[in-house]
């Protein structure tokens, strides 16, 4: 999309409260001009989605400041509706930094942005002779920064992102002797490590290593004028730059995260067109430009190690294919490393939406890379969920071309995140193998479905608020929980959360579920009631989330529930989710979206074809 045509667009998608369609949230990722990355934020302020629009993820930002926050509200809100959230940016008064974090915001925000400068860390007053005497002064405010943070996150209901702060030059080049000119930049490393720290204390604070994008950036950090004029310590560049880094966080955290990578193999993976120079032939390895290609793949290798899963898309002849993959000596990712691949003459964005429902995922959580543009436009075109990355021109570009948007960007490793691929190449196996059978029944016996519930625990809760970040589909309410919450609500007397996880003839599937539900007392006695319930796509069309409310009503009536009440909320993305509750046996209780099942009579039994797994008891 010309550049041009942003800002008419979004006034457009304002006036209409349509959410920016997938070309304008790509070009507000893709701007490079602060300028007008502020105008789109500003625009955006005033945006309210349309009654029955379907709107994007929301989230509610608190931007607090050490210093005058200038142009970055604006900023991070349309870096943040370009990652695909409507979001509510709003900022605390000038100088009410410590006492904001210290009694909290009163309207509670989802997210805690702290933008921190050079001068909270310094005193007012410093001699360059006594540098162990500044670097004392630095350690003292981090700890009491430390204390401030911790106490702010442990309060719960917000994250608290923070960032590390470049060494300004004038503090540097102020101190002559180069021996004490180490040691204060020594100080001042330790302090951005003592921030980057924070995030290991706490699940609820996050740190952007701000100051080492800008070292990777042609961004000027500071503008002096602006700086003592108005408090203004960074440039709208250098804020634009910090609000890319909390988006990528936000977009991880909300679930808009990608997670498949397509790739295209002639001159994507390789150099040259294999149809015309052979197997032979391509460029791969050794000098420029084949060691581009070869980086290219090993930087897909270590995404595939945490996660993300890796499909082939090219139109090419199949055994030619398959002798590169398996016999080029200089190929790092062979047929095992793809999940799924389509090598044929047909459409490219036709094989990508046969892969997606092969693997059970939408065309929206995939990235598709490729280098012709015929090719790209097409699938931008029928896909528009779909991020396209172009790989023409400098394969030396393509690392970071594909990495630098973040696009695969998770909070939080999971093992369930690092065995995806493998389960995704399962799934289409199984998806194959599902071709011999009479009917959907028999074919559901035959793979020997087992499903293991367990109370949640601090192994599974990282799991299962990832899940509860990233499922849109089979989401009952829409609810999200965070790690925190669901640990909260394992240890509470008055609540219950569990993990559902599955496994196959095929292989271990992981953790694919997760539950919530609160505990309360009726007339007629102790009642559980589901507050939301999510499944992971890959297992749909198994009745999984049949045996898993089988278990949690077997589960209530031990503990000695009379009743079982679950709820679905449309929320315009869910619609796979609707009839569960019925399905199980509950009945409609005349509260809209609320259904409840007796269980002092008779439950319901779990589907022929799923076994249980015996687990300890909560």
């Amino acid at each position: 999309m010309p550049s041009t045509d942003l800002i008419p667009r979004l006034r457009s998608a304002v006036a209409d409260g349509t959410p920016p369609t997938p070309d304008i949230r790509t070009a507000l990722l893709e701007c490079e001009d602060p300028a007008r990355l502020q105008r789109a934020g500003r625009i955006l302020e005033s945006f309210t989605p349309a009654p029955g629009t379907t709107t994007q993820r929301e989230i509610h930002v608190l931007a607090l400041a050490t210093c005058t926050p200038g142009s970055y509200p604006d900023l991070l809100r349309a870096a943040l509706f370009g990652a695909g959230a409507t979001a509510r940016v709003d900022t605390a008064p000038y100088g009410m930094f410590e006492m904001t974090l210290a009694s909290g915001p009163e309207d509670a925000p989802d997210l805690v942005s702290c933008l921190l400068d050079d001068a909270y860390f310094l005193p007012d007053d410093w001699s360059a002779q006594d540098v162990p005497a500044v670097a004392e002064h630095i350690h003292t405010r981090l700890a009491e920064l430390r204390v401030l943070v911790l106490a702010a996150a442990s309060r719960g209901g917000a994250d608290v992102v923070l960032h590390t702060v470049p060494l300004p030059a004038q503090l540097r080049d102020t101190v002559l002797g180069w021996r004490e000119r180490a040691a204060l930049a020594e100080a001042w490393h330790r302090l951005n490590a003592g921030l980057l720290h924070l995030a290991e204390e706490s699940p609820r604070v996050a740190v952007a290593d701000l100051a080492g994008a800008l070292a990777d950036s042609a961004v000027r950090v500071r503008d002096d004028r602006l700086h003592r004029f108005g408090d203004l310590p960074y440039t709208d560049a250098a804020l634009a730059l910090l609000a890319d880094e909390v988006r990528r966080y936000a977009q991880a955290t909300l679930g808009l995260s990608r997670k498949v990578l397509a790739l295209d193999l002639d001159n994507t993976l390789w150099g040259g067109v294999l149809g015309e120079v052979g197997p032979h032939g391509v460029e791969l390895g050794g000098l420029y430009p084949g060691n581009c290609y070869q980086e290219f793949q090993r930087t897909a290798l270590r995404l595939r190690e945490q996660g993300v899963v890796l499909v082939a898309v090219s139109k090419n002849d199949a055994e030619p294919v398959d002798e590169v993959l398996a016999e080029h000596p200089e190929m790092l990712l062979r047929k095992d490393a793809f999940s799924a691949a389509a090598v044929n003459w047909s459409s490219k964005a036709a094989n990508l939406r046969e892969i997606a429902e092969t693997l059970s995922l939408s065309t929206d959580s995939f990235v598709f890379v490729d280098d012709s543009p015929f090719e790209c436009g097409l699938v931008a075109d029928e896909l528009p969920g779909t991020t396209v990355v172009p790989a023409a021109g400098d394969p030396a570009h393509l690392v970071r071309s594909l990495l630098g948007r973040g696009l695969f960007d998770v909070a939080e490793l999971t093992g369930t995140d690092k065995a995806r691929p493998d389960l995704y190449r399962t799934r289409a196996e199984r998806h194959a193998f599902s071709g011999g059978f009479g009917s959907p029944e028999e074919y559901l016996r035959a793979l020997d479905i087992t499903l293991t519930p367990a109370p949640a625990d601090p192994y599974s809760a990282a799991r299962m608020a990832q899940l509860s970040q990233r499922t849109n589909q089979f989401n009952l309410t829409g609810e999200r929980y965070d790690e925190a919450g669901t640990r909260s609500a394992a240890e509470s007397a008055d609540r219950f959360a569990a993990s559902f996880a599955v496994r196959d003839r095929f292989g271990d599937e992981g953790i694919v579920g997760a539950a919530w539900i609160r505990r309360s007392e009726e007339d007629a006695g102790p009642v559980w009631s589901v507050e939301n319930f999510v499944l992971s796509c890959r297992v749909l069309g198994r009745d999984v989330e049949l045996a898993a409310v089988a278990w949690l009503a077997e589960r209530a009536r031990e503990a000695g529930a009379v009743a079982l009440e679950g709820r679905h909320r449309d929320t315009g993305r869910n619609g796979v989710a609707a009839g569960l509750w019925e399905r199980a046996g509950f009945t409609p209780t005349g509260t809209e979206g609320t259904y409840r099942l007796d269980l002092t009579g008779e439950l319901p039994a779990p589907p022929a074809w799923i076994s249980h797994a015996t687990t300890d008891s909560h």
